[in-house]
């Protein structure tokens, strides 16, 4: 499958991997969609309207997890995603799905919008941070 590399953030950092319009495959997006964190994240994304932070969705996941639910909706076809300065931005990709798939998005999102993944004004570090194991000692 050949893949349309977005623009990097840095120098460090390795490129964006997503489907053209033509790759998107019907069993991949549906795949994606089955997931209720992800289809959460699908329904946020197309009500707010605009391209969101990663770290601004209130998800009930950790942020290793979320980085998957992320990338699995991105390899996709789902989102787009690009890099300002520090910050992975996301972008429904309404119109390419709606050419490949007429209505699918429709169809999907009056189920999806029953999924509470708010969009927080400020990153929700507290709900993504880990509490210390009890048995883990100190150092």
């Amino acid at each position: 499958m050949a893949w349309h590399n977005a623009d990097v953030a840095s120098r460090t950092s390795a490129p964006i991997e997503q489907p053209t319009v033509g790759e998107i495959d019907l069993s991949a997006v549906l795949s994606a969609l089955a997931d209720p964190v992800r289809l959460g994240i699908v329904a946020a994304l197309a009500e707010h309207g605009a391209d969101v932070a990663c770290g601004t969705f209130g998800l009930p996941v950790g942020k290793s997890t979320a980085s998957w639910h992320f990338r699995v909706l991105r390899e996709s076809g789902v989102l787009h995603q690009y890099d300002e300065g520090t910050r992975r931005l996301n972008q429904l990709r309404r119109t390419d799905l709606d050419a490949r798939f007429p209505g699918l998005l429709d169809l999907v999102l009056a189920q999806g919008r029953r999924e509470d993944v708010p969009i927080l004004t400020t990153p929700n570090r507290a709900a993504t941070a880990r509490p210390r194991s009890a048995a883990a000692p100190r150092r």
